[in-house]
């Protein structure tokens, strides 16, 4: 964000104690001191209001960075996300832009609760105008948000409170302030030849860590799709992988009924890829459920690896 509000003096950042407080989880470190209160604003408590003046800035030209403290906020937005920010360059003919990102937390932390704990990837998946991004590691979090800065039009990032606790490996391409991340375009974390895992956010490295012990206990060498993107969906990527594996697994956090893992699941039916497949398409997902507080149960309600690990088995028919 430093980067590109130096680059650009259209970029502008503003949200709940972005500033003074540095981010609620320290995103935002530093860059009240570095650029002022008129390029780093704080805001009152008032997601309905803030995201308000940020698609107004940006029809008006400027390039504001919106940041909820959780999606889950959002909510109370959500009519300046959809029926202001992703359908005003329709309903201009074209003649609209509104170049904004909303960027923050998304899906489950760590004992938060079922009010802050909402995956909106299918959410804001689901609606024309809007591109939808998922990062996972650094380099993505990065190349991805650089890419929505710059984008035309609204761009919402879903990030996770749990991968900013996160260390992951920089290249020396990803260090230079000209590093992009193309949206619409998933990323291989791991090649494999038995079965596809396509996951978002966090739940790559639950996938990650599903495939390394698939090959340690079972032999199954498991290939890993990173999404990096809900909308544009890669289906490509997707459908070539299974055209080699010829089975199937998508991976999240949220909720089963009509989510991410659905659409996936969808395309690939629809594609030249169904020929491919070998067994039924099986998500692993969120439980149907609020998220619950107990530690316990909310690891019951989240994905973990033996529950994609039990997966594989079952599409690979492994007794």
């Amino acid at each position: 964000m430093s980067e590109e509000i130096e680059r650009d003096e259209k970029v502008f950042m503003l949200g709940e104690e972005v500033g003074q407080y540095d981010g609620a989880y320290k995103v935002s470190k530093d860059m009240l001191r570095r650029f002022g209160e008129d390029r780093i604003i704080d805001t009152p408590i008032t997601e309905a209001g803030f995201a308000g003046i940020a698609v107004g800035a940006a029809m008006a030209g400027l390039k504001p960075i919106c940041e909820f403290m959780t999606f889950n906020f959002s909510m109370q937005a959500i009519d300046h996300v959809i029926n202001s920010a992703a359908k005003t360059f329709y309903m201009s003919a074209g003649k609209v832009n509104v170049p904004i990102v909303f960027r923050g937390p998304n899906g489950a932390a760590a004992g938060v609760a079922a009010q802050h704990s909402q995956c909106f990837a299918a959410w804001y998946g689901h609606v024309p105008g809007l591109k939808v991004l998922s990062p996972y590691s650094s380099e993505d979090a990065k190349g991805l948000l650089k890419s929505a800065i710059r984008d035309p039009n609204p761009v919402v990032v879903l990030e996770n409170e749990i991968l900013y606790g996160s260390s992951f490996e920089m290249t020396e391409e990803a260090m230079s302030t000209d590093f992009l991340v193309p949206i619409g375009k998933a990323k291989i974390e791991r090649q494999g030849n038995d079965v596809t895992l396509v996951a978002h956010s966090r739940m790559v490295q639950i996938c990650l860590e599903a495939a390394q012990e698939l090959e340690s206990k079972f032999n199954v060498s498991a290939e890993v799709i990173n999404l990096r993107s809900i909308r544009p969906l890669d289906i490509d990527t997707i459908a070539s992988s299974v055209m080699k594996t010829n089975h199937l697994i998508p991976v999240e956090s949220g909720w089963p009924m009509f989510g991410v893992g659905s659409e996936i699941a969808a395309q690939v039916m629809e594609s030249q890829a169904f020929n491919f497949l070998d067994s039924p398409i099986l998500r692993v997902t969120g439980a149907d459920v609020p998220m619950p507080y107990a530690k316990t149960l909310e690891l019951h309600a989240t994905p973990q690896s033996n529950n994609i690990i039990n997966a594989v088995k079952k599409s690979l028919n492994i007794r």
